[in-house]
């Protein structure tokens, strides 16, 4: 399981202490995140892809189920991308767009349904003001712009916590990197059960989740209804109803499995 931006692998702790104690759960702080190491290079997306396959090769993982949260699902779809899909069984993204920035080179109907966020001068302004003087308030404000309406102030609390440990001289250059990013070619190519998760009342649009899996082959689509959850964080909002609609997915694309070797 892959996190986002800014952020940690504390984001899924109500996944790494549930929902099916059968499974094992992995997590990890990215470079430049949470409790890892902070070296002054490599915060860009394929240098995170590569660092994920050195933790799977570490672990010896011949086959493994895939879940990236925003930032997290672009390191996946740049792990497809240069390493291919052989070793995952099944792919989770959760409420990220297949492109951020709204490149001029991209028509007003692309922009749109890739769920582009920033237009490319609204993001080198982002990325000018979270490295300047003013970053930690920039970046506090830039995250509560994830959650429509007022979020459990616990909840926040920890969120606001938690993004604290990503000094700007790595957020700063992997946003940019992770923004200027488009997947749109690699998602045709995912060739294994894919599920799509989006949220109503996130910052990402639903639109651009139903996107992604209108050209993922095969793949489902569950967006969450606001009177579930509101925001960017479903698994953290409603960890339960999140936890639900995760493992369904995984028991019946088990099952599914199952029923084609027995048919061979």
């Amino acid at each position: 399981m892959l996190h986002g931006w800014g952020q940690t692998q504390e984001m899924f702790r109500h996944q790494t202490r549930g929902p099916a104690p059968a499974r094992r759960v992995i997590t990890l702080d990215f470079r430049g995140h949470g409790l890892s190491d902070k070296p002054r290079h490599g915060y860009r997306i394929a240098r995170l892809a590569a660092d994920v396959l050195d933790l799977v090769d570490d672990l010896g993982l011949d086959r493994f189920d895939a879940l990236g949260w925003s930032m997290g699902a672009s390191v996946w779809w740049s792990f497809f991308d240069q390493y291919g899909t052989g070793r995952v069984r099944r792919f989770v993204a959760v409420d990220q767009p297949a492109a951020v920035a709204a490149v001029p080179w991209m028509s007003a109907e692309e922009q749109r349904q890739s769920g582009a966020i920033f237009d490319v001068a609204g993001l080198v302004a982002l990325g000018a003001d979270l490295a300047g003087p003013d970053g930690d308030r920039v970046r506090h404000d830039f995250v509560r712009g994830m959650f429509s309406g007022e979020p459990d102030p616990d909840l926040w609390s920890f969120v606001a916590e938690q993004i604290r440990s990503t000094p700007a001289y790595a957020g700063v250059p992997l946003l940019f990197d992770h923004c200027a990013q488009d997947w749109r070619d690699v998602l045709p190519r995912i060739d294994v059960p894919t599920l799509v998760i989006g949220c109503d009342g996130s910052h990402v649009h639903p639109r651009s989740q139903r996107f992604v899996a209108e050209r993922i082959p095969g793949a489902r689509l569950h967006v969450f209804p606001t009177s579930v959850a509101n925001s960017h964080f479903p698994f953290l909002e409603n960890p339960s109803a999140f936890n639900g609609v995760l493992g369904e997915f995984l028991d019946e694309e088990a099952g599914a499995a199952v029923d084609s070797n027995n048919r061979v």
